[in-house]
């Protein structure tokens, strides 16, 4: 395992809170969010004590609904779910949480498909631009579709369909990828949402743009070549650390080893030593090629 690996997991190691979760940092209370991708991390290695803590955390927050809570005190279902239903396919999970949290997913929407919103956007299309009949997944329950929460539940969906019984999942990912491609930005990447508001074209992200690939892959409509040219464009020109470490995960998906040096990029030897726990587990699921 590359050094620049076993450093960042020997930190979300030692970040760990008593109750067996992580905070976004250190010291902080249990979020789901942080703590699913730890555990993602975590899984490539030897699955010891701590991913078990954690793993059993994550466990406990599970609702009647399927859905997962983001934490302890809040009991509401949550759109990190898509990385507890994708952890659970890393692991191998296939139980009954994998399956309730799967359905949750499925049923899942957001409100633009809905009657009122389909008739507000009839009465003002040029206030925001895009077809309310591809319906996305939302941050939160009955609010509007946006772009990253759309992409993890297209990821989660995929990675589950050989072991979901349940009927509608091909259609409800082919519907999913209809709205990431209709609302794609002009300059080839995506937006945080929309692609164009105001008759204005947006600026397309790097987190949302890698996102959006890895969600994307196989679908046969996209220009390939150009759209990871485009990622890789982006890589180079943006200052955030935490875009360059999606865009590095996706390019490494895409490009397998060709993309390696992408890699010194994101990973330095040494990591902060208080660290942003996505940040730091993303950073290492991006050097162990095991996103999307």
């Amino acid at each position: 395992m590359p050094a620049c690996v076993e450093s960042r997991l020997l930190l979300l190691k030692s970040h760990q809170n008593p109750d067996g979760g992580w905070g976004y940092f250190p010291g902080k209370d249990s979020w789901l969010e942080p703590t699913a991708y730890a555990l993602m991390a975590l899984s490539a290695g030897s699955r010891d004590r701590s991913f078990e803590r954690g793993w059993e955390r994550v466990r406990s927050w599970q609702r009647r609904d399927g859905a997962w809570r983001p934490c302890a005190q809040v009991d509401q279902a949550h759109w990190a779910t898509s990385l507890v239903v994708t952890l659970h396919c890393l692991l191998g999970a296939y139980d009954d949480a994998f399956l309730r949290g799967t359905g949750w997913l499925l049923a899942s929407t957001g409100s633009e498909t809905g009657p009122i919103s389909r008739a507000a956007h009839l009465l003002s299309p040029s206030m925001v631009e895009f077809d309310p009949g591809f319906g996305g997944w939302p941050w939160d329950p009955d609010t509007s579709s946006w772009i990253e929460p759309t992409a993890h539940a297209l990821i989660a969906l995929k990675r589950a369909r050989t072991h979901y019984r349940g009927s509608g999942l091909s259609e409800r990912v082919a519907e999913g990828e209809h709205m990431l491609l209709e609302r794609r930005c002009s300059d080839g990447g995506w937006n945080y949402g929309n692609r164009r508001v105001l008759r204005q074209d947006l600026p397309s992200y790097p987190e949302t743009t890698a996102l959006a690939l890895l969600a994307l892959d196989g679908n046969g409509s996209l220009d390939w070549q150009a759209a990871l040219a485009r990622a890789d464009a982006m890589r180079r020109e943006t200052r955030s650390r935490l875009g360059r470490a999606w865009l590095s995960a996706c390019l490494v998906h895409f490009h397998g080893s060709a993309s390696q040096p992408h890699l010194a990029d994101i990973a330095p030897a040494a990591p902060d030593a208080s660290p942003d726990i996505v940040l730091t587990s993303v950073e290492a699921l991006a050097c162990l090629r095991i996103l999307a």
